[in-house]
Parts: structure tokens; C-alpha cells; sequence
């Protein structure tokens, strides 16, 4: 009979298996994905949709950048195929770059005509479009191979 002060020690095996890497790399992928979505939703909904339908409000800020409709269909266009470029496996690193310079030119916008009214906004955005840009970055080798072999 073991004594009452022996504790029973979990192998290495059992603890690797309770944590394992690979269960801690999918559910990493997991949530980048998510994060992917929700972003893509944001630009297609959220900031391409009103842009594309013309709303007033959009115009209006358009207007006041001195930007007018060219413009804003443009910024509007850009974000609607960088939010669909985010769901495409092969374009994802791409689009979370190029949805950042966006945010770039948003933030300085916001700064310079707006008097920094939403300039954090631009400024958060970024942040998960630079990891989404890091994490992804294997689908660029990915994407230069595929244009190369149609080019």
C-alpha cells in the first residue's frame, strides 16, 4: 500500500500529449483564421460597402478629402478585394499587406484632413493585418509559383 505522502507523477509522455504542440498550432491557425473572417467581413460590410453604394456619409467624407466619387469607388474596390483576398488561401499575405498600406494612407488621411478624429482606428487595424501578413507569409511563395507558371 503507498504511503499517504507519495504523489503520484505525471510521465513526460502525459504531459506532452495534455499540451501538445500540434494541438497549440491548430487551435493558433484556428483562431487567425477567425480573425481573418471577422476582418474580411468588417472591410467588405463595413467599410467597402458604403464606399460602393455611394451613402452619404461616405461621400460627404470623400468630398471633404477633395477625393469625390473617383475616388471613393477606388478606396471602396481596393478594400471589397482586400477583405475577398483575405479568404483566398494563396492571396491572404498579400491582402493583409495590402489592406495595411491602406490603413497607412487611412491614418494619415484621418490625421491631416480629419484632425485625428478616428486616427486609432486605422492605427488598430493594422496590428492583426501585420500578423495575419507575418503568419501567412508562406502563401507568397505560393502565390510568386503560380503567377510565374501563368506568366
Amino acid at each position: 500500500m503507498p504511503s499517504q505522502t507519495t504523489a503520484h507523477v505525471p510521465s513526460v509522455t502525459t504531459i506532452a500529449s495534455a499540451g501538445s504542440p500540434t494541438r497549440g498550432r491548430r487551435a493558433a491557425r484556428i483562431a487567425l483564421r477567425a480573425v481573418q473572417v471577422l476582418l474580411a467581413m468588417f472591410y467588405a460590410l463595413a467599410s467597402a460597402l458604403p464606399k460602393l453604394i455611394a451613402h452619404p456619409s461616405a461621400v460627404e467624407s470623400f468630398d471633404k478629402i477633395g477625393w469625390g466619387g473617383a475616388g471613393m469607388y477606388t478606396i471602396g474596390a481596393l478594400e471589397l478585394a482586400g477583405a475577398v483576398g483575405l479568404l483566398v488561401p494563396v492571396l491572404q499575405s498579400v491582402a493583409a499587406t495590402a489592406l495595411s498600406a491602406l490603413m497607412v494612407g487611412a491614418f494619415v488621411v484621418q490625421l491631416t484632413v480629419f484632425d485625428g478624429q478616428y486616427a486609432a482606428t486605422p492605427l488598430i487595424l493594422i496590428v492583426p493585418l501585420a500578423l495575419i501578413a507575418w503568419a501567412r507569409r508562406d502563401s507568397n511563395a505560393d502565390l510568386l509559383r503560380l503567377v510565374r507558371r501563368h506568366g
